[in-house]
């Protein structure tokens, strides 16, 4: 029997209760089990794969189709984690109906069982929309990789009084719309302290310290899966980009030098009895055939 999963209520209970809240990414089947297995009780189906599977250099690319289909195969690899898949880039912005349409999909068709907004008080009233639809939304301020070219890169945020003034703004906004926890990306710690001290809902820190109530990392960046870059907030848990490198160039000698595959790796003919005994039946007349002349 498959276990019950996380819900929202639970996430809320932990922070509640003074439980720190680990999230991460997963993109596909295999990553949902190997995160799923080690008891991270939220997954983030982010928009981030953009970048780190289909190979774009923003978010802005993805569409509601890529995220169906990443988030259908991250719920097929789950059992306990509670499930938040990224809505994408303008299948929310331009209007509370089309948002409900397009959450309806990811949660319909993708399995989801909460979605994430980026955005602060202009996006409070969407977020309102979906919640009173019934639908489970975390939201998502500070860098907000959708607006990447408002933002100027991929920059720190809040680090003046007035746009950190803003920001508390927004979280509040988020939190009056329904929304039942809320990601700060790439602020200074001591906003993000605060804003969590404030709030009732839980804070998703990444890149904004240690004070938030739970933090999200990229899969990729956490386990060092690329080769030239890791972001300075994913911390140093793995490099199995440099792990898988030499494991492939060793695989790629032992081919060319024909060390692989070995009789270890290969597989030989096993006949069944009857194939056994009719071959040994066949060999038999053969070979008096051939003693008298025939």
């Amino acid at each position: 029997m498959r276990s019950r999963r996380i819900t929202t209520h639970k996430i809320q209970a932990m922070t509640a209760k003074g439980e720190r809240i680990p999230m991460v990414t997963a993109y596909d089947y295999t990553q949902a089990r190997i995160v799923d297995a080690a008891g991270i009780p939220m997954i983030l189906v982010g928009d981030s794969l953009g970048n780190v599977v289909l190979g774009f250099d923003s978010t802005i690319p993805v569409t509601v189709d890529d995220m169906v289909r990443h988030c259908a195969a991250v719920v097929r690899g789950s059992e306990r984690a509670l499930i938040v898949v990224d809505m994408p880039f303008m299948s929310y912005q331009v209007d509370a109906e089309t948002a409900l349409r397009n959450a309806g999909r990811l949660l319909q068709e993708g399995g989801a069982q909460a979605v994430k907004l980026e955005g602060g008080k202009p996006i409070a009233p969407i977020i309102r929309r979906l919640v009173d639809a019934g639908v489970a939304v975390m939201g998502h301020i500070g860098l907000t990789p959708q607006s990447v070219h408002k933002l100027g890169g991929y920059r720190i945020q809040g680090k003046t009084q007035r746009s950190a003034d803003a920001l508390i703004e927004d979280a509040f906004a988020i939190q009056d719309a329904g929304a039942f926890a809320v990601v700060l990306e790439l602020i200074p710690v001591e906003l993000a302290a605060e804003i969590t001290k404030r709030l009732d809902i839980p804070t998703i820190g990444i890149g904004a310290g240690m004070y938030t109530d739970g933090q999200v990392q990229v899969l990729y960046d956490m386990l060092g899966l690329g080769l030239d870059f890791k972001p300075k907030h994913a911390g140093d848990y793995a490099t199995l980009g440099l792990t898988a490198k030499d494991a492939l160039e060793r695989y790629a000698a032992d081919v060319r030098e024909g060390s692989f595959p070995t009789q270890a790796n290969s597989f030989h003919v096993d006949l069944e009895p009857a194939a056994a005994e009719e071959a040994a039946a066949y060999g038999s007349t053969n070979a008096a055939n051939v003693q008298h002349g025939v």
